[in-house]
């Protein structure tokens, strides 16, 4: 249990912490490679680990679903939020990117056995929706070349949320390869290869150069924030109660807030703090709700209300390996 609290600590901390090392690696890396790098890098030394460890890689017959995934959740998911933050800040991001249980509300709704929407989860969909007008209104109003960038980066950050709910979605309707770690290993290389070959095709090469702070932004994103955070992660769900684990889904946001202003300057008002509070409370309130709803049969089930496109992989939850896992950016 003592190790389990560790291993969940590492979560919180990690996972809170990518986001600014995102926003300190596009200062000299071009976006596309930014995150083929990491997914791809990350994706070897996984299946490398896996390997020596004498387990197996997922079978092609599995392959197409494992693609999929990479590009909802990886090329959609964690592209566009490292996009995104080249117009909006780290924390900001974070903050914006808790909305992820709002589209999977959504999605969930229309899709073939899927959630029905109750009152509760429309109740916290509408403080979540508030938080992020709070949080943009001052932009939207003033207008101007900087104003519309940011705007462009929340609609980023929220086609990044969307794909991230589709991804999940898919992961709860379709059987995965019975071995998380393996699974997320192959869909980070596809991944990999995807994001580079689209940043080939957009010339982003030309302009890559490394200063010692992007070099070790890229390489705390590419060990840290997925080789040591995605074991933890798994480590945590195994041996702690789902409900505490989900927890840090809360205190990432927070974390990624203080050191964007602490270490980046990045702003930091009441506006801002009581928008995040806003959509945090929204998030909390379309989980319980979804909660609630699930009848008391289904065992323990992945929680919407967890993670979101930092760190996407299609991964485990204590009971069922096929399942869809939370984040990091």
């Amino acid at each position: 249990m003592t190790l389990g609290y560790v291993a969940w600590i590492t979560v919180c901390l990690v996972w809170g912490t990518t986001y600014l090392a995102i926003r300190v690696a596009l200062e000299t890396v071009p976006v596309l490679l930014v995150a083929g790098l990491r997914w791809m890098a990350a994706g070897a030394l996984l299946s490398a680990v896996v390997l020596a460890a004498g387990r197996r890689l997922p079978a092609p017959r599995v392959w197409g679903s494992l693609v999929l995934l990479a590009v909802l959740m990886n090329v959609v998911g964690n592209g566009f939020v490292v996009w995104a933050e080249q117009y909006v800040a780290s924390g900001l991001a974070a903050v914006i990117i808790a909305t992820v249980p709002f589209w999977s509300v959504g999605f969930e709704a229309v899709l073939p056995r899927g959630e029905g929407v109750t009152r509760g989860a429309v109740a916290g969909l509408t403080v979540g929706f508030l938080g992020i007008v709070v949080l943009v209104w001052p932009e939207l109003v003033a207008g101007g070349g900087s104003g519309r960038d940011f705007i462009g980066g929340v609609i980023a950050l929220q086609i990044a949320c969307a794909g991230w709910a589709l991804g999940t979605s898919y992961t709860k309707r379709h059987r995965l390869a019975a071995d998380p770690m393996a699974s997320a290993a192959l869909q980070m290389t596809f991944s990999g290869f995807m994001l580079l070959g689209l940043a080939t095709a957009n010339g982003e090469w030309a302009a890559l150069h490394f200063t010692t702070r992007t070099f070790w932004a890229m390489t705390y994103l590419t060990v840290i924030g997925s080789l040591v955070a995605y074991p933890a992660y798994l480590y945590a769900v195994k041996h702690l109660p789902l409900s505490t684990v989900s927890l840090y889904a809360y205190i990432n946001p927070l974390i990624a807030v203080v050191l964007g202003a602490v270490l980046l300057g990045e702003p930091f008002s009441l506006r801002i703090a009581v928008a995040a509070a806003l959509v945090l409370l929204g998030m909390a309130i379309v989980g319980r709700a979804r909660r609630v709803d699930e009848p008391a049969t289904t065992g323990t089930r992945y929680e919407d209300g967890v993670g979101g496109p930092e760190f996407t992989t299609a991964s485990a939850s204590s009971t069922s390996p096929t399942s869809p896992m939370p984040k990091s950016p």
